[in-house]
């Protein structure tokens, strides 16, 4: 019997870009079912009644809510191209820098998104230190994952690209070769991948989307 596999995104997403990946890499077939925010689905609130957020994985009738969550679901369920390391000390180091990007360093972007003077300061630079880290944390590889895109390429991509696109848009500099030569390097590594590339919103639209919706 045919496996039935669909995703509920949003097509801005990062955190749907990621799973989109995800899949890509892994090679598996999926339907893609857009999803309006500003008008939650049944088919949403069905699958998932918790958080009513995307993406949601929807396998076999059953529902994976969650970005970082679902990636480990899809990896452990389809093992070909594995994204997380195969030993366990290095997998365990790989879902700490994902918790990292996701709680630490996007959040705290956020909150300088929305602030003023000072405090805009402080907190932009803090992001700076977060990246600095993330930098550090490549060692020279040309991935997160050695020689492959692994788990934290996936989950640091979708985010840092976003940033990027944010940046584009109001005509700032964001990760420049001087100040983040890894990660410039491996923004450079990552773009022009097939998969990378099918998993991004067109890019225009992007910027359409981010100057409406962040002042």
């Amino acid at each position: 019997m045919a496996e039935e596999i669909k995703l509920i995104g949003m097509w801005a997403s990062p955190f749907n870009c990621r799973i989109q990946l995800a899949l890509k890499l892994k090679g598996v077939e999926y339907e893609y079912i857009e999803e309006d925010l500003s008008k939650k689905s049944d088919l949403l609130l069905k699958y998932n009644p918790i958080h009513q957020k995307i993406p949601v994985l929807v396998h076999n009738g059953k529902s994976i809510s969650e970005s970082l969550v679902i990636l480990e679901y899809i990896d452990e369920t389809w093992k070909n191209n594995p994204v997380l390391p195969q030993d366990s000390y290095s997998s365990a180091v790989a879902r700490f820098w994902a918790k990292f990007v996701d709680e630490k360093m996007l959040q705290t972007a956020i909150k300088a998104s929305k602030a003023e003077g000072e405090e805009k300061e402080k907190l932009s630079e803090d992001v700076n230190q977060d990246l600095k880290l993330l930098e550090n944390e490549l060692k020279g590889n040309k991935f997160f994952g050695g020689e492959n895109i692994g788990y934290l390429d996936i989950v640091t991509f979708s985010i840092v690209y976003w940033f990027k696109v944010a940046n584009e848009a109001f005509q700032k500099e964001f990760i420049s070769e001087d100040k983040f030569p890894a990660l410039y390097k491996w923004i450079e590594n990552m773009s022009p991948i097939d998969v990378v590339k099918e998993s991004l919103p067109p890019k225009d639209k992007h910027v359409a989307f981010i100057r409406a919706h962040i002042h």
